[in-house]
């Protein structure tokens, strides 16, 4: 996996979203996600915390959020 942002991001339609600016937001979003993300997990792993077990819960984080598209309490 690489941390660079990708090449493309596939929109809802299945087609790449085209606008500069949204690909220009999660560019960055990207690029500060992959960093917190890094950080956190050199933390954790040099702190004893097992590798695996980490990729687990950060995994298990990320299916864990919530869709914007539903409404509260669906």
């Amino acid at each position: 996996m690489s941390l660079a942002p990708p090449e493309t991001w596939p929109g809802a339609d299945g087609n790449p979203i085209s606008c500069r600016e949204k690909v220009k937001v999660l560019a960055e979003n990207h690029v500060e996600l992959a960093q917190v993300m890094r950080d956190a997990f050199e933390d954790a792993v040099l702190m004893g915390v097992d590798e695996a077990a980490l990729r687990r819960l950060l995994t298990s984080m990320v299916e864990a959020l919530p869709s914007p598209k539903r409404k509260p309490g669906a």
